[in-house]
């Protein structure tokens, strides 16, 4: 099968049929995502729809800007939009997972921004079964890799190119005469991906059945015995938590996109105990019943925002009306001494709920802000 008609078979099970498509692409400039957002372009202008390119600058390499430049230029050629979005991310630990989430945030918010439902991206059959191999070191689950559909940061994202392989991509660019940038961080043994591309470690994904068995155990478990309250925190009445559950409820009171690594919620999962995992405190619930309370670690919470009309803090509150210009959204912290008692919360609970500051240092809590944390979202593929 040829990789456009790869690629059309891919969209067609996915977007509604008879409605001009609307696709926003990444494109790093690299071989896979320049032939994405071709195939793309053509895709959508066949049908009578619009594609929308976007190109993400970390600011980590001296030369990601001009290869930003190029690559927006080279699209250009082919007829095909493409807007720049600059980050600025600092080295330091954990550099290509602070790069994924920061660029993958900027991408939805763009094409969010532009009115644009669907975002896809350049992941391909090689990307596929490194990220198997990847995870598969870190316990059991995930073995079925990346999805191919997914809900995430309000939008769809969309990875039709999961079947095809990369010289495929690179023939097809050749064969229309269009060139790519090769990004040389590819070839560098400091990134676990890498070693695993170069040690022929890749791993084809595994079905989903095992993930599906999983997924329904844990929401059935959460129903049960979890207490998920407004403020921000839940407490589970066990000691023991399926790995799958216990991760979706760390993730979602941390207000993160992932949950933990799988080795550590394992141990944990089978004795609960004091610790902190994901951003989440896990402590004796207390006076709050039987059980443990898991809430946000103080700590760990997001430096204060600008409080906007729905400004989101710290992944997990938006504030619901908007206060008078300003002031700021953050963590109560150590003001929550002065509100000791509130509702019966526990200090660990309050340090972490949104206050309101002004200059003058005065504090108004509770803010009016409602918890709408990132809520785990399907995985799998849109069936008509």
């Amino acid at each position: 099968m040829s990789v456009d008609t790869a690629f059309a078979a891919a969209l067609g099970r996915w977007l509604p049929p008879g409605v001009p498509p609307r696709l926003a692409v990444a494109v790093s400039g690299g071989a896979d995502s320049t032939a994405l957002a071709l195939l793309a372009h053509d895709y959508c202008a066949a049908r009578g729809g619009t594609a929308m390119a976007l190109t993400v600058d970390h600011g980590l390499r001296p030369d990601a800007g001009d290869e930003a430049r190029l690559t927006i230029a080279r699209l250009a050629g082919q007829g095909i939009a493409c807007h720049y979005l600059a980050l600025g991310l600092r080295p330091g630990p954990a550099l290509q997972e602070r790069a994924r989430l920061a660029r993958h945030e900027a991408l939805a918010a763009a094409a969010a921004r532009a009115g644009f439902l669907y975002l896809a991206l350049g992941h391909h059959l090689e990307d596929q079964r490194e990220t198997v191999a990847m995870r598969a070191r870190r316990g059991p689950g995930g073995e079925e890799g990346m999805a191919a559909w997914s809900a995430r940061d309000g939008v769809i994202l969309l990875r039709p190119l999961l079947d095809v392989p990369p010289a495929a991509l690179r023939a097809y660019l050749r064969g229309r005469g269009v060139a790519w940038i090769e990004d040389p961080s590819n070839k560098s043994r400091a990134f676990e991906r890498v070693r695993v591309r170069l040690d022929g470690e890749g791993r084809m994904p595994a079905l989903s059945v095992a993930r599906r068995a999983r997924e329904r155990e844990g929401a059935a478990f959460l129903a049960r015995h979890a207490r998920l309250y407004p403020e921000g925190f839940a407490v589970l009445d066990t000691h023991q938590a399926p790995p799958a559950a216990l991760g979706a409820l760390i993730r979602t009171l941390g207000g993160q996109p992932y949950a933990p690594r799988r080795d550590a919620l394992l141990r944990l999962s089978e004795a609960l105990g004091p610790a902190t995992l994901g951003g989440v405190r896990i402590v004796p619930a207390g006076r709050l019943g039987e059980g443990w309370l898991l809430a946000r670690e103080p700590a760990a919470c997001a430096p204060p925002v600008q409080a906007v009309s729905h400004a989101l803090w710290d992944g997990r509150f938006t504030l619901t009306t908007a206060p008078p210009e300003g002031m700021l959204l953050g963590a109560l912290g150590a003001d929550a001494a002065e509100f000791r008692g509130f509702n019966g919360l526990p200090s660990l609970v309050l340090r972490a709920m949104p206050a309101l500051r002004g200059d003058g240092g005065a504090v108004i809590f509770p803010a009016p802000a409602c918890f709408t944390p990132r809520m785990p979202a399907a995985a799998r593929e849109f069936c008509a």
